[in-house]
């Protein structure tokens, strides 16, 4: 009966050390406003790949229509990047392309991000002494990352203002 209750405690034991794991995780969440804010860029990456996933360039069932092409009736810069994140999540890359020659390097973007929000969140936890310049390289890199990706997209908006001046 003894032999029985020591072998059932040494089985309890790693359950309870992911146990307090997990909890311990939840706590640091929960007061880390760095923590916070990774999981809501993850969560809103996530959900628009999801929304890519979802609406089908077959069907053209996007609900959200472009406000300066239904204004205007010319296609934005931006335009068919919808579509263009739709297909690149089918797998279809070439057909991307033609949708918006900007969609692959976005998207790379976001799905850079969602990795990196994983990661500096890892990072964040197991070396709490290293908080400060994690932060520093983060929102650097990101920065740098976010610019290469959404140049095109900003020097077109530039150069939209200054035709209307």
């Amino acid at each position: 009966m003894r032999i029985l209750r020591k072998e059932i405690q040494k089985r309890m034991i790693p359950s309870k050390r992911k146990n307090n794991f997990f909890k311990r995780i939840i706590s640091e969440v929960r007061h880390e406003p760095y923590l916070i804010i990774n999981i809501v860029f993850a969560g809103v990456i996530l959900l628009i790949i999801a929304y890519s996933g979802f609406f089908s360039p077959e069907k053209d069932n996007y609900p959200v229509a472009c406000i300066h092409e239904n204004l205007t009736g010319q296609p934005c810069f931006s335009c068919g990047l919808s579509h263009s994140f739709s297909l690149i999540v089918r797998g279809r890359i070439d057909e991307a392309y033609q949708w918006n020659q900007f969609g692959m390097q976005v998207f790379l973007f976001f799905a850079a991000q969602l990795l990196l929000r994983a990661i500096f969140s890892a990072f964040y936890i197991k070396f709490p002494g290293t908080r400060n310049q994690l932060i520093i390289l983060d929102s650097v890199g990101s920065g740098i990352i976010f610019l290469i990706a959404f140049w095109p997209f900003i020097t077109n908006l530039i150069e939209s203002i200054f035709k209307v001046i």
